[in-house]
């Protein structure tokens, strides 16, 4: 029987174990500040992480980083194994996720946006859905007459979808590939970069403390 090659370090086994126990994916703050270590450790920190996450690599859970934040989960071909027979949760509708697709791509966008890229008009029970999911979030209001809410995803819609980060979303040539666009689009057609930044653009004001709980 050959035994494994890897040796880990104290350090090593001290990220194990607070992954393993974690409930949430845990960002590098955060284990820092568990492991008592000082922000000029984060380099040494981070590769620690990234050796555990090649050790990890071919076994039945991975290491993986989603939404800036690290966490164990279950390799993907081995999910089916975990399955459990339950209630399957009311699906989205296409107009979410042509909603959700919109948001995701052009963000921070306010409902009036979604409905010009769209063609149609969006409910606000549409975005109700999509805040009841939790990928979505009111980010600001746009500069313009009416105040409109702009709109962004959120890091538990990176968590769903397994992204590091927002860039990490198909552009132009994969949705082709998967069969999501047409291959006859226009000749200047373009899929946007998308953006999430949490930082309020210059044509947004912020949100007033009331209105984050509700809108």
């Amino acid at each position: 029987m050959t035994s494994d090659p890897f040796v880990a370090s104290a350090r090593q086994r001290k990220l194990e174990a607070l992954l393993f126990a974690a409930t949430e994916p845990l960002d590098l703050r955060t284990l820092l500040n568990c492991l008592e270590e000082s922000e000029e450790n984060t380099e040494a920190v981070s590769g620690d992480l990234e050796a555990l996450q090649a050790q990890y690599r071919e076994r039945g859970v991975n290491l993986v980083k989603v939404a800036g934040k690290w966490a164990f989960r279950t390799a993907v071909d081995l999910a089916s194994l975990l399955e459990r027979h339950k209630v399957v949760p009311r699906k989205l509708s296409r107009a979410a996720l042509e909603t959700l697709a919109i948001i995701a791509y052009h963000q921070p966008t306010t409902r009036a946006e979604i409905e010009e890229i769209r063609g149609v008009a969006t409910s606000k029970g549409t975005l109700d859905v999509l805040l009841e999911t939790g990928w979505i979030r009111p980010r600001g209001r746009r500069m313009v007459p009416g105040r409109p809410v702009t709109w962004g995803t959120s890091d538990a819609f990176l968590n769903h979808f397994g992204f590091d980060s927002i860039r990490e979303l198909p552009g132009l040539e994969e949705l082709k590939a998967s069969g999501l666009l047409d291959s006859n689009l226009p000749v200047d057609f373009k899929v946007p970069v998308p953006q999430d930044s949490k930082e309020l653009r210059q044509d947004e004001l912020p949100l007033d403390t009331e209105e984050e709980g509700g809108i």
